[in-house]
């Protein structure tokens, strides 16, 4: 019978661990009401610095004009560091998120810049105050 418990056990936990992502991000869509917000967090290497950038800018500049999901592709470079890059992402559903990963401006970016990243952290976030998110991005409406 103790084995059955151990065992019993072992699955709930298995089962429980299994789902915590979901539970997560069903937490974030919540929070942002189906929206998805994102800080990128980038190393990049110093020698590639210069060649990063445009391409961070290409994909920012096309993503935003062109994907109508897409309320924000905003690159920034960390003044103490300018090999950090952040760039808050937010997209107005999971399902403008999954057509900008198949763009080919996207595609271009991630195969062209593969190799110049020292380190990437894509950091998921939900709204403190959603109330200004319309104030502040007009395109959201």
């Amino acid at each position: 019978m103790a084995k059955f418990f151990q065992i019993l056990s072992i699955l709930f936990i298995l089962i429980f661990i299994g789902n915590t992502p979901i539970f997560a991000q069903e937490l974030i869509q919540d929070n942002n009401n189906g929206m998805i917000v994102r800080i990128s967090e980038i190393e990049v290497y110093p020698d590639y610095l210069e060649e990063y950038l445009k391409f961070a800018k290409e994909v920012a500049f096309e993503s935003v004009k062109n994907e109508k999901g897409v309320v924000s592709i905003y690159p920034m470079s960390v003044i103490k560091d300018n090999t950090r890059i952040k760039i808050l992402e937010i997209y107005k559903n999971q399902d403008a998120y999954k057509k900008h990963i198949e763009s080919s401006h996207f595609k271009k970016y991630k195969e062209g810049t593969l190799h110049m990243v020292k380190h990437l952290d894509l950091v998921d976030t939900y709204q403190l105050c959603p109330e200004n998110f319309n104030k502040i991005f007009k395109k959201s409406k």
